[in-house]
């Protein structure tokens, strides 16, 4: 998420003869009736209420998915070591596709029923580091042999019992911290608590969910630097130096047929390129023996016959169902580091909404909204939980700025994207496809987006006076701590350890549960870091200018009565303001209020009370109106 993104600052990822593709020149695609257009975004091709063509939707939805590909894949192929699962690509791919299932749902159910705005929801990183927490305890630390190729055989119950039982675990403590997640948001809670959670909490918590996996990405990038290196480069290249470089391409119209356009590909596909262009120099080096063939030689995992036959073992259609690695099971350290996980995946999206909000020309989305938004967040991770994803969802930085950069922010082009990945979840050759890609592209890959993530953290920054000493500390020491703390505590596990040795033949056992939650919260540096800097923020005096909250949630207030967000941010079909307005549900925190519905039927009948006094006036539902 970069609050800083505007709309206009980039163009369009599609021109044709100097026109923008999905204009309404024949009347096509245009906002349905009765309903406002792009409220304050007049740059935009589309406003949030806009319905595009439904050919342009399915690609703006194909986009959508390509941008979240590397975030949606690096997931699973994160956790594949701590769930013993590196030498089964078979069911990496398996949890990938579940990963794209879920993600189709969860989009469905933001747009619909959520906040309302159009983002993407997918796996969140910030569940990765108390996963790998939790699966780093000595109960779950996967044996010796699961680290040997040779020793492995996938199709044995004895394999296959050793990673399902930990992605169980995970699938049990995630769906339990959900219903938190829930309760805060539809109970309102969220509101109340972005009182005191400022960009000075945010900052580091967000930093430090990418910054401590920088161990993992240097492995797989250093299993063979150059080709890491080679797609760094190309990514670095296609996204900053070449990006408004357009492409002749040719396309069908109805007007002109076929005819050239200039398409901003890499702009729009750079680290989709990149990933291609690095498997296939892979490819040529493996066809050509450039690359070592002994398992233990520099450089053989950058081979693409390694686990080639994947492919040929994935079917082509698996539909994912809940529950389909076994009944979950549930430990309170789990439980414990997974909340703090939910805890900064929610600071994050509620930073997300703002900056969509911004960019698609929407008002500022109002309390019930975020409520509702977040309590549905809750409600996808408790549905990735238990489909199995080893993970949970959150709303997508990566797509908030792709809305910026195509100009198109309607609702629509989100959901033709989980369509798209519903679809994608289920054709079992995708996932496969992915589970593929040579070790040191995705450590390349890896280095990339934790970079960038890292550098989303510290954008929030840009609220806060950053001359000021206090800010200073506050930033700096929430940082150093969270890689320092996290850090010594895995060096020195037994130093925190309830039990006590009495003398050389008597030791006074300790409470295990208790040991592993403060293990697990220890080692979490993003917990550290944020709970040291919402402490510290909360606790040093400082002016609300000084800390970024006023400018931080000024426009909260303003945007809550206003016909705009209730057209926006109101349930669909009229829930809330045609249908069911009983006075018991407007007390409820995420239901819609109908403050702004009122005061537009007053302006309205005011308009109608002048225009008998005004010679030509049309109303509002005359043809030639136009909003």
């Amino acid at each position: 998420m970069n609050p800083a993104i505007t709309s206009y600052e980039r163009p369009d990822p599609l021109q044709s003869d100097g026109d923008v593709l999905g204009s309404h020149p024949d009347g096509q695609g245009r906002k349905k009736s009765g309903q406002l257009g792009n409220p304050t975004g007049s740059h935009l091709a589309y406003g949030i209420l806009d319905t595009p063509p439904w050919h342009l939707c399915i690609f703006l939805g194909i986009q959508h998915f390509l941008t979240a590909l590397g975030g949606l894949v690096a997931v699973p192929l994160i956790l594949a070591k701590d769930l013993c699962l590196q030498h089964d690509p078979l069911t990496q791919s398996y949890l990938i596709s579940t990963i794209f299932f879920v993600s189709g749902i969860c989009t469905l159910l933001q747009v619909f029923l959520g906040v309302r705005l159009p983002i993407l929801q997918g796996g969140t990183f910030a569940f990765l580091a108390p996963s790998l927490a939790m699966l780093s305890l000595p109960a779950w630390r996967c044996p010796e042999w699961t680290f040997n190729a040779s020793l492995v055989n996938t199709s044995s119950p004895e394999f296959t019992e050793e990673w399902q039982k930990r992605i169980r675990e995970l699938q049990g403590t995630i769906m339990v911290a959900s219903c938190v997640q829930m309760l805060v948001g539809f109970s309102g809670l969220i509101g109340f608590l972005m009182r005191f959670i400022g960009p000075l909490t945010i900052a580091p918590t967000i930093s430090l969910v990418a910054l401590p996996l920088f161990d993992s990405a240097g492995n797989d990038a250093g299993n063979h630097w150059g080709i890491a290196a080679m797609t760094i480069f190309l990514i670095v290249l296609f996204s900053q130096y070449l990006k408004n470089i357009t492409v002749p391409v040719l396309v069908y119209g109805q007007k002109k047929k076929f005819h050239t356009s200039k398409f901003h590909l890499f702009q729009v596909f750079p680290v989709l390129l990149a990933l291609c262009i690095s498997w296939l120099t892979c490819f040529v080096l493996t066809v050509t023996d450039a690359l070592p063939s002994a398992p233990a030689a520099y450089g053989h995992w950058a081979r693409t016959d390694t686990k080639g036959s994947v492919l040929s073992q994935a079917p082509w259609f698996r539909v994912p169902y809940p529950g389909q690695w076994g009944l979950p099971t549930i430990s309170l350290a789990g439980v414990c580091g997974i909340i703090a996980g939910v805890i900064s995946s929610m600071v994050e999206s509620v930073g997300d909404y703002y900056a969509c909000a911004r960019l698609v020309g929407a008002p500022t989305p109002p309390r019930h909204a975020i409520n509702r938004g977040i309590g549905i967040e809750g409600l996808g991770c408790l549905l990735a939980g238990a489909w199995g994803t080893g993970n949970g969802t959150t709303s997508y930085s990566e797509n908030v700025g792709v809305l910026g950069i195509t100009q198109v922010g309607s609702r629509m082009v989100i959901v033709a994207a989980g369509c798209v990945l519903l679809l994608m979840g289920v054709f079992g050759k995708i996932g496969a496809a992915f589970a593929t890609i040579p070790t040191p592209v995705i450590g390349g890959m890896f280095l990339v987006m934790f970079g960038v993530i890292t550098a989303v953290g510290i954008s929030n920054l840009q609220y806060v006076d950053m001359n000021s000493s206090r800010n200073l500390f506050v930033f700096g020491f929430s940082i150093y701590c969270g890689l320092a703390i996290p850090n010594w505590v895995n060096k020195n596990p037994e130093r925190l350890q309830t039990g006590d040795t009495l003398s050389p033949d008597c030791y006074a056992p300790g409470i295990l549960q208790l040991d592993q939650v403060i293990q697990v919260l220890l080692t979490t540096g993003m917990f550290v870091g944020g709970s040291l800097g919402f402490l510290l923020d909360n606790t040093i005096p400082g002016s609300v200018e000084e800390r970024g909250l006023l400018a931080w949630n000024q426009s909260q207030e303003e945007s809550e009565a206003t016909s705009e967000a209730s057209e926006i941010y109101g349930l669909p079909c009229g829930i809330g303001t045609k249908f069911y307005t009983s006075s018991c549900s407007w007390c409820l925190p995420f239901w819609p209020q109908l403050e702004g519905v009122r005061k537009r039927e007053v302006e309205v009948s005011q308009l109608t009370l002048c225009s008998l006094d005004v010679p030509g006036y049309r109303r509002k539902g005359d043809q030639e109106t136009r909003m």
